[in-house]
């Protein structure tokens, strides 16, 4: 096991302060993507309650440095452990179904920051950050995000940091995709904002980034019918 595991696509810093404030009132907050569980940060920013992460890569919970509260290690499509409507918030950054996706062993020195590369092993069969954009990948948010809404209580509000991708040229409309799912399965939008932050360089599409990430925040309706 690789205990210098370093996770390639923590949160955005300047994004911390913004959830700290969302999530203001909200006293149980899960993020059923954590990676390393930089989420906690929130209490450096005025914010108290409970962080509850789940995360399917035991390296990235056992290397993290933050001030997690609880840690559950599955798969975010099955989080048996956590109880119905049992969460006022959920505060999450899916995987991107981008390049990051690659997971192909690689034999050269060029720089790879992938979650294959920098977990240093292939990762769970259950894990996001090995699909590439397409049906796959939504078939398994989809039942991701039911299991979301199961255990987010009516009311609760569900913050989603996610973004595009150039794949040959064109954009991948990514987050239009994730935040028409979740309308779907019960959730209403409340406000939906691009936040400018600094992109990674690397890769094919290293000159063709998208400026910013979207922030998008729902409330689960009260007469959402439990998803299972």
């Amino acid at each position: 096991m690789n205990l210098n595991a370093n996770h390639p696509a923590k949160y955005t810093d300047c994004l911390i302060p913004l959830f700290a404030e969302i999530l203001q009132g909200r006293e149980r907050v899960l993020d059923p993507f954590a990676g390393t569980g930089k989420l906690a940060l929130v209490k450096k920013h005025g914010w108290q309650g409970i962080i509850i992460c789940n995360e399917i890569e035991p390296e990235w919970v056992e290397t993290s440095p933050y001030p997690v509260d609880e840690w559950h290690i599955c798969d975010a499509a099955h989080m048996g452990w956590a109880e119905d409507a049992s969460f006022d918030a959920i505060c999450t950054s899916p995987t991107y179904g981008n390049r990051m996706a690659d997971h192909h062993n690689a034999q050269d020195a060029s720089r790879r920051l992938t979650y294959r590369h920098m977990l240093g092993r292939a990762l769970h069969p259950g894990n996001t950050g090995a699909m590439q954009w397409g049906l796959d990948y939504r078939i398994k948010h989809t039942i991701i995000y039911r299991e979301c809404v199961r255990v987010l209580k009516p009311g609760g509000i569900f913050i989603l940091n996610v973004s595009d991708h150039i794949r040959r040229g064109q954009v991948v409309s990514v987050t239009d995709w994730h935040k028409v799912r979740l309308m779907e399965l019960g959730l209403g939008l409340l406000s939906d904002r691009t936040v400018e932050t600094p992109r990674m360089r690397y890769g094919a599409n290293g000159g063709a980034r998208i400026k910013g990430e979207r922030l998008m925040v729902f409330e689960k309706r009260p007469d959402v019918e439990l998803c299972r």
